[in-house]
């Protein structure tokens, strides 16, 4: 049997980074979990599912606000004067199109940079060597710090800047959305703890069901066949994906 390894985990609670979460446990020991607060809408919900996650895991968890990060950004996720897209499922693949325009309105000035960064530091003093992460193919198109070229330039940045040379891995990378739910299945894992949505919840309690993030959950949860138990999740499309 393999050794066992000691990783840190960008942890959000939604699907890419739970999932990445589950695959990785059989080979990495989870010194820490970060989940980071940088003023986005979500962040209330994405802390206290992390802390859910973490507990089921017996993961250490840590929480850490970026004020500084909200303050020098005009994004939709932390800027509630801009609204944030929402598309039709149709919307989803057209890279050069709607999608693009949803990338260009959430994007938070080096976000993947700042969190993975930090998690090195974190990292290197917990003495471990790897940082986990939920990146996926699928928004890699739009967001180019998905990218496995982005983790291969951010792993050579890190062998001069950690001691130990600490180095990223996401299982999730090389998958589209409705490979990771698949993945996720495989892995028994927990549905009704994900926060895959940009807003904060609704009065019951409600993903958005509209926004980018929600929609390529529902198109891939319906794809793999198990939209029934997360549709009461969502506040728009509860009723007519069936």
């Amino acid at each position: 049997m393999a050794e066992r390894q000691k990783a840190v985990i960008l942890l959000s609670a939604g699907l890419d980074s739970t999932v990445s979460l589950l695959a990785a446990r059989p080979q990495y020991d989870f010194v820490l979990a970060i989940t980071c607060d940088y003023g986005q809408r979500a962040a209330h919900e994405e802390i206290a599912y992390s802390q859910q996650i973490c507990a089921r895991y017996a993961v250490p968890h840590r929480a850490i606000r970026l004020d500084w990060l909200a303050s020098i950004t005009n994004t939709a996720l932390v800027n509630r004067d801009n609204d944030v897209p929402t598309l039709d499922m149709g919307e989803l693949d057209s890279i050069l199109g709607r999608t693009l325009e949803t990338a260009n309105a959430v994007w938070v000035p080096n976000r993947n940079g700042v969190f993975i960064n930090l998690a090195a530091a974190f990292a290197e003093s917990l003495g471990a060597d790897w940082i986990i992460t939920g990146f996926n193919a699928e928004e890699a198109a739009t967001f180019p710090d998905n990218s496995p070229q982005y983790v291969e330039a951010i792993n050579e940045a890190l062998n001069f800047s950690t001691q130990n040379q600490v180095q990223v891995f996401s299982p999730t990378q090389n998958l589209n959305k409705t490979e990771i739910v698949n993945l996720g299945l495989n892995l028994d894992l927990p549905w009704e703890l994900l926060w895959s949505c940009y807003q904060a919840a609704d009065n019951a309690g409600r993903m958005c069901g509209e926004c980018e993030s929600c929609m390529r959950m529902v198109r891939a949860t319906r794809a793999v066949g198990v939209w029934l138990r997360v549709k009461e999740r969502f506040a728009k499309n509860a009723d007519d994906a069936d």
